[in-house]
């Protein structure tokens, strides 16, 4: 064990002059970030742009968002396990690997958001359970992270020993991330739903909404990230599988398109009380004859990147051609992370009880914060695979090195 430990450290020394460069890049961010976050300790959170009104903001907006991706993984599991689909089950690693990085992020931007966090201990000496719903959140997003980095860690001692994983062992973590993947960003979406002073919020099709766009965010990162990994090292990731996970992305796009305008229906016809927060969000809202739309235009871009990707995935000859599959990923994850984050946490605030319309944006120590914890779950990610490639090429290995033999993914 010490001497694949010292193996894999010159491994994760190694690389040419772009792995170093990517490295460096992420460091500058991680450091960036960890002084912005130091700042924010010290002086509050004053210094961010949330205030009473809007008492949510980038962090939680990031937060949603990567429970999304979190969750997305399942949609590697349930070919490869369980209809043991070859092309997505070479793969499903990489996929579970993405899950451990999201649930990190998800976490840290958690603890961005709390301001001090020693507010922590009061969850834990006070938990308040089983009525909390943050008690559950915390359970769900901690054990799906213990999930997938069993799943991931265990393969990968399998592999170093020069053996297959045994299914003995992993169907019990395979039929638990299943349902626990849906069960983290339900318990997100309960979050929101069950507070009844929020009406943006409170609807019952906010957690099949969250679910419907994590299967599509999640996935179309995947496919973006596995072909970066197979140009830039030996990951074996073929055609079919990529074109597998986009085919699926079409079908979850339009449930969630679909979704998306029951919700709009809902709101803009019946033209309740209740409506200001999603014309807040199309067009804006007068208040003292100022006119609020600061969401307005990143609004519009979301769903215009949404409705296009819809078009490009659900037309096989588009779908197919990678460079209109990658410029469709893009958009996807340009359109939910917005519809996802300012664009659901924000309106959910407008108006505040009082009736007063805070047009919140980010500030400079929110985005510096955030493009830290962005290059910790990257830098988390970078680690993982370059330890599992070697693992499977038979370099790093915990069998004498005469007797190494390249293990395949599946």
């Amino acid at each position: 064990m010490i001497e694949f430990t010292k193996d894999l450290l010159r491994h994760l020394m190694k690389g040419n002059k772009l792995y170093y460069a990517w490295l460096s890049v992420l460091g500058l961010f991680i450091a960036m970030g960890a002084i912005a976050y130091f700042w924010q300790a010290d002086k509050g959170l004053i210094v961010t742009n949330m205030r009473d009104q809007v008492s949510w903001g980038f962090y939680i907006s990031n937060f949603t968002f990567f429970v999304g991706v979190a969750a997305a993984a399942v949609m590697l599991v349930i070919p490869s396990y369980i209809y043991n689909f070859k092309p997505i089950k070479e793969i499903v690693l990489f996929g579970e690997m993405m899950a451990v990085m999201a649930v990190v992020m998800c976490i840290l931007f958690v603890v961005a958001d709390m301001g001090k966090p020693l507010y922590a201990w009061h969850l834990m000496l006070h938990p308040n359970f089983p009525s909390s719903l943050l008690v559950w959140d915390v359970i769900v997003l901690n054990g799906y992270l213990l999930i997938n980095l069993s799943a991931v860690l265990y393969v990968l001692y399998r592999a170093a020993q020069g053996k297959e994983y045994k299914m003995s062992v992993m169907w019990p973590i395979v039929f638990m991330s299943i349902p626990w993947a849906f069960s983290i960003h339900t318990v997100t979406a309960f979050l929101y739903n069950g507070l009844s002073a929020r009406p943006f919020w409170n609807a019952s099709i906010v957690a099949p909404r969250f679910i419907a766009s994590a299967l599509c965010s999640g996935p179309a990162l995947m496919i973006l990230v596995f072909q970066i990994a197979r140009k830039v090292s030996e990951v074996d990731v073929s055609n079919e599988a990529i074109q597998k996970i986009a085919e699926l992305i079409a079908y979850m796009m339009g449930l969630n398109l679909f979704l998306y305008a029951a919700e709009i229906f809902k709101e803009f016809y019946s033209q309740s009380v209740h409506m200001a927060p999603m014309d807040y969000l199309f067009f804006g809202l007068e208040k003292g004859g100022v006119h609020h739309n600061v969401l307005v235009p990143f609004t519009w871009v979301a769903l215009c990147c949404n409705v296009t990707a819809f078009i490009i995935f659900l037309m096989p000859g588009m779908r197919h051609r990678f460079t209109t599959m990658n410029i469709a990923c893009v958009l996807v994850l340009i359109g939910v992370y917005i519809e996802k984050g300012m664009g659901l946490i924000v309106p959910g605030f407008i108006p505040d009880t009082l009736g007063e319309i805070y047009d919140y944006l980010p500030s400079a120590t929110e985005l510096l914060v955030s493009a830290g914890i962005w290059s910790v779950g990257a830098l988390i990610y970078t680690i993982l695979l370059k330890t599992a490639i070697p693992i499977y090429k038979g370099e790093l290995s915990l069998i004498p090195k005469g007797q190494r033999r390249k293990i395949p993914v599946h």
